[in-house]
């Protein structure tokens, strides 16, 4: 385990908001949210937008981060003096400072969004559903009736496996 996750368990179902890991049913400490937050600005100045879509993006969609769970880091960095920011654009792109970076060095080298995509089981999962949900789009929209009506009875009969299987409990 990354010395910088600590999972806590929320008896949920996940979802999405404030830290949540979608499909977990646990939440990213605050105390995970500053170290991803200055190895992401260790690349790059950002935007804090792009910052919350980089987190997603590099969790393969494990988590996805609030407006709420990010900018009040930013703001805290930015009183210690480990960030600065400056308008460009009519956004606001936060950098490290020297102080941020030397504290960056000291972070572990697996970044949290590596130990958070390793650690969901259903990744893979909604990677192929989501490929399934693009194919089934593609019939949808330039099959024959004939693939369409195939098409149909394979998603139907994959639908009484996955049942099957669940009321198994293996």
């Amino acid at each position: 385990m990354h010395p910088h996750l600590s999972v806590q368990h929320s008896g949920g179902h996940g979802g999405f908001g404030h830290g949540r890991l979608m499909g977990m049913g646990s939440q990213v400490g605050r105390g995970e949210v500053q170290p991803a937050v200055l190895a992401l600005l260790k690349e790059q100045g950002m935007h804090g937008y792009q910052i919350i879509q980089e987190l997603s993006e590099r969790s393969g969609g494990v988590w996805n981060p609030s407006p709420g769970s990010i900018y009040p880091i930013l703001q805290q960095l930015e009183d210690q003096r480990m960030v600065t920011s400056e308008k460009v654009g009519g956004k606001r792109i936060y950098s490290l400072t020297d102080s941020g970076r030397a504290l960056v060095d000291t972070l572990p080298t697996e970044p949290l969004w590596d130990v958070l995509a390793q650690s969901d089981p259903g990744r893979r999962l909604r990677e192929v559903f989501h490929a399934l949900m693009v194919v089934t789009s593609q019939v949808g929209r330039t099959g024959s009736p004939v693939q369409i009506e195939k098409t149909t009875e394979i998603l139907s009969e994959a639908r009484k496996r996955i049942y099957g299987q669940l009321a198994e409990g293996e």
